[in-house]
């Protein structure tokens, strides 16, 4: 029996309704929608992200108001607004803090859905757009980061753009069109503000839509990995389900609470986090003449700018040897038409790794860290989808994996050296490790029996 949405039809309410589906929206994805009764604490970290998003465009939309997407007035209208714009220190703080705590938030909501195995069938197409999200983010951060024209955001997008150079025989007309022109300038400042403020943010509304959408179309997951939609009441409603209102408002509201504490206490005691939210050399006004001591991005691109400055000519041989194996265990292992496709594809790869350069490697490195989360749904082949039912040495690698990556952020905060890079590469090959090897080591161990309805303790 299929749930019914009423809809009002006298009022105000009424006249809405005939002409917008208002009551039935609310009711499909609020009020009706049924969330599984076991969610955990690591549930909150959906909504703040969306509580994040819109911190950000209307702290965004108030900073645009008097700055200057102009090279010679950019710095000094950030200054005005810090000094003399009323109350603009607070609404410049919320958007330089906000920025760095959407990128822990959806940092935390990512590895809840590795935990639980969010990203497995029939969440597929969920994953795949948070992901798109999680890019797109990286892209607005990173056109942003430009805008208040220091010396760290100067030198910073020239490092980055600088790295499309790399790329054979299109690099240095990417680079190009990317900064507009030879250096990074005044060009280039007005295409990363126009991306920043109309382009991305765009893209990014629209994905966090179609995966909200499709997440209330397939149901949310639990804790438990069981699907909830699989036992229904003779009312058609999951027997392990509530509404999402008032229980899960309520639920979020608490979150909401503790995260704005937090939130509130970094931006009134240490906005700049030591440095790693806002830069001392961020401070100073951009200077192409001088270039400063170190150049590094913000701690939320850390662990993969570790991988790519961890690229030198011997890891990229040590690369080119991992290929190599695992063209071979292909051609033992696969069959149809992978048996010679990934063997060939190994061998283009190694000789085309033969004649370029490690930087360009880099660059595909540190893209490849990113896109292979895009794949995580088909390489998991294990049998149960939450973390409580998989076999001991699953929760190690998992925790190895975090551990790399943990490593490797911190390891892109500080200068270079033969001990770090070597720690680097080290924790690189674990990170892509854990995803090659997936199709193998997720089948293996002993395995609990999951529940058939979610384990519950009201509280």
């Amino acid at each position: 029996m299929a749930i019914e949405h009423e809809v009002e039809t006298t009022g105000l309410a009424g006249w809405i309704d005939r002409r917008f589906p208002m009551t039935a929206t609310w009711k499909k994805h609020v009020s009706e929608y049924y969330a599984p009764k076991n969610f955990n604490f690591w549930y909150f970290f959906g909504s703040l992200a969306l509580l994040v998003l819109v911190n950000q465009i209307v702290t965004g939309i108030f900073l645009t108001m008097n700055y200057k997407p102009d090279a010679t007035l950019a710095f000094s209208s950030v200054e005005y607004i810090m000094r003399e714009v009323p109350w603009g220190w607070l609404i410049r703080y919320m958007h330089s803090t906000g920025a760095s705590m959407f990128f822990v938030v959806v940092y935390l909501h990512m590895f809840r859905g590795l935990l639980y195995g969010s990203y497995r069938k029939p969440r597929e197409l969920v994953w795949v757009f948070g992901c798109a999200i999680f890019l797109s983010l990286m892209a607005e951060a990173f056109f942003g980061y430009l805008l208040p024209w220091g010396q760290m955001s100067f030198w910073g997008a020239q490092v980055i753009v600088n790295l499309f150079s790399a790329i054979p025989f299109i690099g240095p007309d990417l680079s190009l069109w990317i900064r507009g022109d030879y250096v990074v300038s005044d060009v280039t400042l007005n295409r990363f503000f126009a991306f920043h403020v109309i382009a991305i943010p765009l893209v990014l509304i629209l994905l966090v839509v179609v995966h909200l959408v499709a997440l209330h179309e397939v149901g949310s997951n639990n804790p438990d990995g069981i699907e909830i939609k699989a036992k229904k009441g003779p009312d058609g409603i999951p027997l392990d389900g509530i509404p999402f209102h008032p229980y899960y408002s309520v639920h979020d509201f608490m979150g909401v609470s503790v995260f704005l504490i937090i939130f509130a206490a970094i931006i009134f005691f240490a906005p700049e986090m030591g440095g790693y939210f806002l830069e001392a050399n961020n401070f100073i006004p951009a200077n192409p003449l001088q270039t400063p001591p170190e150049i590094a991005p913000v701690w939320y691109f850390t662990a993969f700018y570790a991988m790519l400055r961890a690229t030198t000519d011997p890891f990229k041989i040590v690369l080119m040897i991992i290929i190599a194996l695992l063209g071979l265990f292909a051609l033992v292992r696969a069959r149809g038409k992978w048996k010679l496709g990934l063997p060939v594809l190994a061998v283009l790869v190694i000789v085309a790794m033969a004649f370029t350069e490690s930087k360009f490697w880099g660059v595909v490195v540190m893209g490849g860290a990113v896109i292979s989360l895009f794949f995580l749904p088909w390489l998991d082949r294990s049998p149960v989808k939450s973390i409580r039912y998989r076999p001991f040495f699953h929760k190690v690698f998992y925790g190895i994996f975090v551990l790399a990556f943990l490593t490797l952020g911190f390891l892109g905060t500080k200068p270079p050296s033969p001990a770090s890079t070597l720690i680097a590469q080290v924790c690189a090959l674990i990170y892509f490790a854990f995803f090659l090897g997936m199709p193998v080591w997720t089948r293996l161990g002993t395995f609990k029996q999951p529940p058939e309805r979610v384990r519950f303790k009201p509280h």
